[in-house]
């Protein structure tokens, strides 16, 4: 395999666990790697946007001290291009945050799981776009709209959409996402790869003014399990757990709807009836089961968004705020009202977290089910410029099935499971109760073992390397 990665023009489309290897083996240096991801990156992401800046020279330089370095075989992503999302400090750039608006100044240090990407031998190519503040499904902005690469008249989600469209288009193997509500697996299931939201404090946060109150989490994007494994590895310090087929499980189904008025179509449920029979060939058990989703927790969840973004546009000095998108700023204006009136409360999503705790456990489930998106991901247009009410219409109807486990706190993973009629990928969520992130990733990896999907969007990766 490796051989053959090498005589060829290209490491873009290989693997992350592919590229370490070969690089850790001396079948290939990190330079080349990291030059031949550079020009498909500066061929092709005029086409989906995913990026909002490339460290070209940088990420030369930091792929030569790779291969300076005496021992490779302790880095478990040696010489992989990475992609940062845009809210998260990276050395040397400004952290952007979703608009010039809502920019910060220029980083002086990395964050914490940029700093362990590149311990263990990751190359950070350059940031990728995402909606303003994070607060959105769709990724825009007056600079530049980014694009599916299924289908660029579809938008790739967000809020880390440019990282799933990076990774979807085979721009970089593995990216960084974060998942306030949703923000890592809905784009995931817009553009058909694996994505992974820890659950709480299993890796570094630091996002925002303070988490998002502990709804936002750092995670990873990737085009197969193993990926997402090492990934997730990586970020959360625990790079010697293994993944290990699972036991025989009790597999809770639910098709319900947490937001009311927004149902899964079709094609939404013949995917989580796909996921189910994979499932079941592996032996494991599956009932149907809803969780509970009380009337209040919409309003709990709308509350706590409105505040997060409220909290975070406080930390902008007045001409800055006063810059941000009109539909921002009606978000802002929500949840400083919010915030007033008492609306956001910790015991609120402690309540919620038990209240899921004995749902599993009650039940004896070990991994709950649903449909990744309710609908097909919406166009890609200039969301940004329109207003507040159709950014939320949009938004609540076609991903309404991430946010409770954000909200409890619980880790969560979409998988694709093939393709929807339109022609988009199809995806399922998978949840579990506290420290299920390797037995979800496992569960995942049963699901990809009997039935492999497309790893990258069709007609990607394009090939823009210099042949050698």
């Amino acid at each position: 395999m490796f051989g053959m990665l090498h005589r060829s023009t290209t490491w873009v489309g290989a693997t992350a666990r592919e590229i370490a290897r070969a690089v850790r083996r001396g079948d290939t240096s990190a330079t080349a790697v990291v030059a031949d991801h550079l020009d498909s990156i500066r061929a092709y992401d005029r086409i989906v946007g995913a990026f909002r800046e490339v460290r070209a020279a940088e990420s030369i330089a930091e792929a030569e001290t790779v291969d300076e370095q005496p021992d490779l075989g302790n880095l478990a992503l040696a010489g992989v291009p990475v992609a940062v999302k845009e809210n998260t400090p990276v050395t040397g750039l400004p952290t952007w945050n979703g608009s010039s608006a809502a920019r910060r100044p220029v980083a002086d240090k990395d964050h914490e799981v940029v700093r362990r990407l590149r311990g263990a031998g990751a190359v950070v190519l350059g940031v990728t776009r995402m909606p303003e503040l994070g607060i959105w499904a769709t990724t825009d902005d007056a600079e530049a709209i980014t694009r599916n690469p299924w289908r660029t008249d579809r938008t790739p989600g967000g809020s880390s959409g440019g990282s799933a469209a990076a990774v979807a288009a085979g721009l970089v193997p593995i990216a960084h996402g974060n998942d306030g509500l949703g923000s890592i697996r809905i784009p995931a299931a817009c553009c058909g790869i694996v994505g992974l939201k820890p659950g709480l404090g299993t890796v570094p946060a630091g996002i925002g003014v303070n988490d998002w109150y502990g709804l936002a989490e750092n995670g990873i994007l990737a085009t197969t399990v193993a990926d997402a494994h090492l990934g997730y590895s990586v970020l959360a310090g625990r790079t010697h757990a293994a993944l290990t087929p699972p036991a025989t499980l009790r597999v809770a189904v639910s098709l319900r709807s947490p937001v009311a008025g927004a149902p899964p179509d079709a094609d939404a449920r013949k995917g989580v009836s796909d996921a189910v029979r994979l499932l079941l060939a592996h032996g494991h058990a599956a009932v149907r089961a809803d969780p509970s989703y009380p009337p209040a927790l919409g309003a709990r969840v709308l509350a706590t968004w409105f505040a997060a973004a409220g909290q975070d546009a406080a930390e902008l000095d007045p001409a800055a705020q006063a810059r941000l998108q009109s539909r921002t700023r009606r978000h802002v204006a929500l949840g400083e009202a919010a915030l007033r009136r008492g609306l956001v409360r910790d015991g609120d999503r402690a309540t919620w977290r038990e209240r899921c705790r004995n749902w599993f456990a009650g039940g004896g489930f070990d991994v709950l089910v649903t449909p990744a998106l309710a609908a097909a991901p919406p166009v890609a247009h200039g969301w940004s410029s329109r207003s507040w009410a159709a950014n939320m219409l949009v938004n609540t109807r076609y991903a309404p099935y991430a946010a409770p486990w954000n909200f409890a706190g619980f880790p969560a993973l979409v998988v694709p499971v093939g393709v929807r009629g339109d022609g988009l990928p199809a995806a399922v969520q998978l949840v579990g109760p506290p420290g299920s992130e390797l037995l979800l990733l496992a569960v995942a990896g049963q699901i990809e073992q009997a039935a492999p999907w497309r790893r990258h969007a069709p007609g990607w990766p394009r090939m823009a390397a210099r042949p050698r």
